[in-house]
């Protein structure tokens, strides 16, 4: 629980405030940013400590993931520890704006729409540079409906990562959970790759990533199935009949153990498809393709993608509201 509080329902009302902020002020520029310096630290022992026979990896990296998400979650908690005996008051805003660090809900919309508004009116370079900012594919020569597939995959994705993943943490134990977990994800995309490079130094940051994400993001996809019938019920054209038995069967065919069931939920209610073909620095990577091709991917179903975002992080919010007040009566 958070150091502020020990009874849920002030933990709910806590968090909830948090996605206020998020959702007015986002990540303001000139703020410093806990992922900012969680990632400085990784780089920085990363280049100090990769090195040496395999088994030395693997060993050195696992050393890296505890210090780094045990560190995180030590040095939160003392810090809201020591403001809480300054005043009460002073914890309260630190751990406020702490827990809203770990949300994107502003930010990953804002990025979407970003790529969707030069996109509707033709402008494939603007397109593609707002896309190069929030995915590591290269983005140089797409066309309308790979930049589309980008922006629909991105928020599909981060959805679990930038938001319902942080919120199931932050509910469960506030500010030093939620930011531990942000360690976590941070890990796995700077160390977590399959390559040579990272393949043995970032296997316990990959491996944690896929526990700490595995129940979150199977919820998320309950919920943006949720949010697609309410979304029908509002007149949005999503095929969310057989979305979840299509889902079930395709997401375990992602690269992925959990990044797969919110985006085949999302390709499955759009009725597009997603995945396929793209280049990293010029080599190509074939990703096996999510959803059925029903309709070509539009601009459209980058502002449907992001409603759908906003439903399912409501939804994820009042769900595990309601079970921690059920576990709390219990």
């Amino acid at each position: 629980m958070s150091l502020l509080t020990d009874v849920m329902p002030a933990v709910v009302i806590l968090v909830a405030v948090a996605i206020l902020i998020d959702l007015i002020v986002g990540d303001p520029r000139g703020l410093p940013h806990p992922v900012v310096i969680i990632g400085r630290m990784i780089s920085s022992y990363e280049r100090l400590w990769n090195r040496g026979t395999a088994q030395q990896r693997r060993l050195s990296g696992a050393f890296l993931t505890v210090m780094v998400v045990g560190g995180v979650w030590w040095v939160s908690w003392l810090l809201l520890l020591v403001l809480a005996r300054l005043h009460p008051g002073l914890a309260l805003i630190a751990e406020l704006w702490l827990l809203s660090t770990t949300l994107a809900i502003k930010g990953l919309g804002d990025a979407a729409r970003a790529v969707a508004a030069p996109l509707s009116k033709g402008d494939l370079p603007a397109a593609r540079q707002a896309l190069a900012m929030i995915v590591g594919r290269d983005t140089q020569r797409l066309e309308e409906a790979d930049i589309t597939r980008g922006a629909v995959e991105t928020v599909a994705e981060n959805t679990v990562d930038g938001i319902t993943a942080p919120l199931f943490f932050a509910l469960i134990g506030g500010a030093p959970l939620a930011l531990a977990y942000k360690a976590v994800n941070t890990l796995d995309s700077m160390v977590g790759y399959r390559n040579e490079r990272f393949n043995d130094f970032g296997y316990a940051s990959a491996k944690l990533d896929d526990v700490a994400n595995w129940l979150p993001a199977r919820l998320t996809t309950v919920c943006l199935w949720i949010a697609g019938v309410l979304l029908s019920m509002k007149g949005v054209k999503l095929r969310w009949q057989g979305a979840l038995s299509a889902t079930r069967q395709q997401a375990p065919r992602h690269p992925s153990p959990n990044a797969g069931w919110p985006e085949a939920m999302v390709a499955n209610l759009l009725g597009v498809q997603l995945g396929g073909t793209n280049y990293y620095q010029g080599v190509v990577s074939h990703r096996t393709t999510l959803g059925t091709p029903h309709e070509a991917l539009q601009v459209r179903h980058i502002e449907t993608t992001v409603w759908l975002m906003h439903g399912a992080w409501l939804l994820f919010f009042l769900l595990m509201s309601v079970l921690m007040a059920g576990v709390a009566w219990v």
